[in-house]
């Protein structure tokens, strides 16, 4: 399980997301999908998308020197992996217990949108008695321990909590990542056949990989998974040396050519 949490300001915006059909880019009047999310659980409030907002907001208001009252969690299957919508609601319920909101509105949405099963949970930090009660240090370190007990609970796939939570002695274990790896394999290709670094760049482009390079290089595919380019094994170092080979081997290549037609021509 892969989980996710976010920090934010708008109620309005996070809660639209998590209950309306997605929208096809240059056409918003046309869904992409229809009845991407199936609601789990309304816990301390009811009713629809508009209503939803209001009561979030309300509540919001009991507490203005809070920024950004939003807290937004995200939690998803391996490929593959598929619970029941009662399993669901329990991880739900546990992830509420887990940062403290069991008592304050959430709203729990499963969404269909993807390969893999995932789900959404909105919750307020801000208490009916206007107290922010649920505290927004280590939040990372909180879902990922909260993710590895709901893989034993559950029997699901288990996956390495992030690094920097591992202990010292685990943080340089090989990690699986499916999405990192086809991107590995894309980029590999790719820069087998580049003879320039911009060239390498626009080729990644024309395949859906952003290209970040600064004293490094990194890369974000189309759908935002970012990787440093040292974590597949393609540092900038390492492309300039394949770029390199690559000129050196087209050179040598065109000289051998060269000598057989002369060697021919003499013939």
């Amino acid at each position: 399980m892969i989980g996710k949490v976010m920090i934010g300001k708008s109620f309005g915006g996070c809660i639209a997301y998590c209950l309306e059909d997605k929208k096809m880019k240059g056409n918003e009047q046309e869904p992409l999908m229809h009845n991407r999310a199936t609601v789990l659980k309304m816990n301390n409030c009811f009713g629809n998308k508009e209503q939803l907002i209001k009561q979030f907001k309300e509540v919001k208001y009991l507490n203005p020197k809070l920024s950004k009252p939003v807290i937004h969690i995200t939690l998803g299957l391996a490929p593959g992996e598929f619970l029941e919508e009662g399993q669901l609601i329990e991880i739900a319920e546990h992830c509420a217990e887990q940062f403290g909101f069991t008592d304050n509105q959430y709203l729990a949405v499963e969404h269909r949108d993807t390969d893999h099963q995932h789900i959404h949970i909105v919750a307020n930090r801000i208490g009916f008695s206007g107290k922010t009660n649920v505290n927004d240090s280590n939040c990372y370190k909180k879902v990922a321990n909260f993710c590895r007990r709901m893989e034993k609970k559950y029997d699901l796939q288990k996956v390495l909590s992030p690094k920097k939570f591992l202990p010292k002695e685990l943080r340089e274990l090989p990690r699986h990542d499916t999405r990192k790896l086809q991107m590995k394999e894309i980029l590999s290709s790719i820069l087998s056949l580049s003879k320039s670094l911009d060239e390498f760049i626009n080729a990644a482009q024309n395949n859906k990989i952003k290209v970040i390079k600064s004293r490094g290089i990194s890369f974000i595919d189309g759908r935002g998974v970012k990787v440093k380019g040292s974590e597949i094994n393609l540092s900038l170092q390492t492309i300039e040396n394949q770029i390199m080979r690559n000129n050196r081997m087209q050179v040598e290549t065109e000289f051998v050519d060269l000598g057989h037609r002369k060697w021919q021509m003499k013939l």
